[in-house]
Protein backbone atom coordinates (compact mmCIF):
# COMPACT_ATOMS: atom_id res chain seq x y z
CA UNK A 1 0.00 0.00 0.00
CA UNK A 2 1.24 3.28 -0.96
CA UNK A 3 2.47 5.85 1.91
CA UNK A 4 -0.55 7.65 2.95
CA UNK A 5 -2.86 5.41 1.65
CA UNK A 6 -4.86 5.08 5.06
CA UNK A 7 -5.15 8.46 5.72
CA UNK A 8 -6.69 8.72 1.86
CA UNK A 9 -8.70 6.04 2.75
CA UNK A 10 -10.05 7.91 5.96
CA UNK A 11 -10.35 11.16 4.25
CA UNK A 12 -12.11 9.86 1.38
CA UNK A 13 -14.80 8.03 3.23
CA UNK A 14 -16.13 11.34 4.51
CA UNK A 15 -19.45 12.93 3.19
CA UNK A 16 -17.36 16.11 2.77
CA UNK A 17 -15.02 14.49 0.52
CA UNK A 18 -17.68 13.26 -1.10
CA UNK A 19 -19.22 16.73 -1.75
CA UNK A 20 -15.55 18.83 -2.67
CA UNK A 21 -13.98 15.66 -4.68
CA UNK A 22 -16.22 15.35 -7.91
CA UNK A 23 -15.94 18.72 -8.65
CA UNK A 24 -11.91 18.81 -8.66
CA UNK A 25 -10.60 15.28 -9.13
CA UNK A 26 -11.94 14.48 -12.38
CA UNK A 27 -11.04 17.82 -14.04
CA UNK A 28 -7.90 17.51 -12.62
CA UNK A 29 -6.82 14.02 -13.85
CA UNK A 30 -8.69 15.17 -17.27
CA UNK A 31 -5.80 17.93 -17.49
CA UNK A 32 -3.06 15.94 -16.71
CA UNK A 33 -4.47 13.15 -19.13
CA UNK A 34 -4.46 14.98 -21.57
CA UNK A 35 -1.12 17.02 -21.27
CA UNK A 36 1.34 13.68 -20.68
CA UNK A 37 -0.76 12.28 -23.75
CA UNK A 38 -2.46 9.29 -21.94
CA UNK A 39 0.47 8.35 -19.84
CA UNK A 40 -0.58 9.66 -16.08
CA UNK A 41 -3.51 10.47 -13.82
CA UNK A 42 -2.73 11.85 -10.15
CA UNK A 43 -5.64 10.32 -9.02
CA UNK A 44 -3.59 6.48 -10.00
CA UNK A 45 -1.03 7.46 -7.27
CA UNK A 46 -3.38 6.23 -4.80
CA UNK A 47 -5.73 3.70 -7.16
CA UNK A 48 -5.13 2.36 -10.79
CA UNK A 49 -7.19 4.02 -13.04
CA UNK A 50 -8.70 4.46 -16.72
CA UNK A 51 -10.05 7.68 -18.39
CA UNK A 52 -13.21 5.92 -20.18
CA UNK A 53 -14.90 7.50 -23.38
CA UNK A 54 -18.13 5.97 -24.02
CA UNK A 55 -20.77 7.27 -26.23
CA UNK A 56 -23.59 9.16 -23.89
CA UNK A 57 -26.87 7.76 -23.16
CA UNK A 58 -29.22 10.74 -24.62
CA UNK A 59 -26.57 12.06 -27.02
CA UNK A 60 -24.53 9.55 -28.33
CA UNK A 61 -21.50 11.80 -28.38
CA UNK A 62 -18.45 10.55 -27.13
CA UNK A 63 -18.04 11.63 -23.00
CA UNK A 64 -14.38 11.39 -21.26
CA UNK A 65 -14.65 9.86 -17.47
CA UNK A 66 -11.40 9.36 -15.30
CA UNK A 67 -12.08 6.50 -13.74
CA UNK A 68 -10.66 4.59 -10.33
CA UNK A 69 -10.61 0.82 -11.36
CA UNK A 70 -9.50 -2.62 -10.20
CA UNK A 71 -7.55 -4.26 -13.10
CA UNK A 72 -8.37 -8.15 -12.43
CA UNK A 73 -6.07 -11.40 -13.52
CA UNK A 74 -7.24 -12.19 -16.90
CA UNK A 75 -6.73 -7.86 -18.19
CA UNK A 76 -10.17 -6.89 -17.52
CA UNK A 77 -10.97 -4.06 -15.50
CA UNK A 78 -13.75 -3.47 -12.53
CA UNK A 79 -15.23 0.20 -12.22
CA UNK A 80 -17.29 0.74 -9.18
CA UNK A 81 -20.24 3.20 -10.06
CA UNK A 82 -20.12 4.75 -6.39
CA UNK A 83 -20.31 8.22 -7.02
CA UNK A 84 -18.28 9.01 -3.80
CA UNK A 85 -21.28 7.98 -1.81
CA UNK A 86 -23.54 10.41 -2.99
CA UNK A 87 -27.27 9.39 -3.97
CA UNK A 88 -27.75 8.64 -7.79
CA UNK A 89 -25.74 6.63 -10.26
CA UNK A 90 -22.98 8.56 -11.96
CA UNK A 91 -23.44 9.01 -15.64
CA UNK A 92 -20.88 7.24 -17.24
CA UNK A 93 -22.88 4.07 -15.80
CA UNK A 94 -25.88 5.03 -18.00
CA UNK A 95 -23.67 5.64 -20.74
CA UNK A 96 -22.35 2.08 -20.39
CA UNK A 97 -25.76 0.24 -19.94
CA UNK A 98 -26.56 2.16 -23.10
CA UNK A 99 -23.57 1.69 -24.68
CA UNK A 100 -21.24 -1.23 -23.31
CA UNK A 101 -19.03 -0.67 -26.14
CA UNK A 102 -16.40 1.74 -25.13
CA UNK A 103 -12.69 2.39 -24.99
CA UNK A 104 -10.56 3.26 -22.30
CA UNK A 105 -7.01 4.46 -21.93
CA UNK A 106 -5.28 2.21 -19.91
CA UNK A 107 -1.11 3.16 -19.12
CA UNK A 108 -0.90 5.10 -22.37
CA UNK A 109 -2.46 2.28 -24.51
CA UNK A 110 -6.04 3.14 -26.02
CA UNK A 111 -8.04 -0.85 -25.51
CA UNK A 112 -11.53 -1.08 -27.05
CA UNK A 113 -13.72 -2.67 -24.46
CA UNK A 114 -17.31 -4.00 -23.94
CA UNK A 115 -18.75 -3.42 -20.69
CA UNK A 116 -20.75 -6.24 -18.75
CA UNK A 117 -23.18 -5.24 -15.32
CA UNK A 118 -22.19 -7.39 -12.78
CA UNK A 119 -25.75 -9.11 -10.88
CA UNK A 120 -25.88 -11.72 -8.83
CA UNK A 121 -23.24 -13.68 -7.49
CA UNK A 122 -20.83 -12.69 -10.23
CA UNK A 123 -21.60 -8.90 -8.60
CA UNK A 124 -21.26 -10.04 -4.91
CA UNK A 125 -18.20 -11.84 -5.37
CA UNK A 126 -16.62 -8.52 -7.20
CA UNK A 127 -18.20 -6.33 -4.58
CA UNK A 128 -15.89 -8.27 -1.95
CA UNK A 129 -12.95 -8.13 -3.81
CA UNK A 130 -13.39 -4.03 -4.75
CA UNK A 131 -13.95 -3.60 -0.62
CA UNK A 132 -10.64 -5.90 0.32
CA UNK A 133 -9.13 -3.42 -2.66
CA UNK A 134 -10.48 0.18 -1.84
CA UNK A 135 -12.71 -0.42 2.02
CA UNK A 136 -13.93 3.54 1.31
CA UNK A 137 -16.45 1.59 -0.99
CA UNK A 138 -18.51 0.34 1.83
CA UNK A 139 -18.86 3.74 3.47
CA UNK A 140 -20.35 4.64 0.20
CA UNK A 141 -22.56 2.15 0.24
CA UNK A 142 -23.80 2.60 3.79
CA UNK A 143 -24.54 5.98 3.33
CA UNK A 144 -26.81 5.64 0.33
CA UNK A 145 -30.15 3.35 -0.48
CA UNK A 146 -29.07 2.51 -4.27
CA UNK A 147 -27.11 -0.46 -5.09
CA UNK A 148 -23.80 0.77 -6.26
CA UNK A 149 -23.12 -0.68 -10.18
CA UNK A 150 -20.05 -2.73 -10.63
CA UNK A 151 -19.18 -3.47 -14.30
CA UNK A 152 -16.64 -5.81 -15.78
CA UNK A 153 -14.41 -4.68 -18.78
CA UNK A 154 -13.38 -7.00 -21.39
CA UNK A 155 -11.18 -6.05 -24.32
CA UNK A 156 -12.89 -6.33 -27.20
Amino acid sequence: MPPGARLVQKVSSTRAFARVAPHFIPAMDRAVHRLTRGKVLLSARMLPGVVLTARGARTGEPRRTPLACMPEEGGTWLLVGSNFGREGHPAWTGNLLKNPDAEVSWRGEDVPVRAELLTGEARAEAWRAALRFWPPYAAYQARIEREIRLFRLRRR
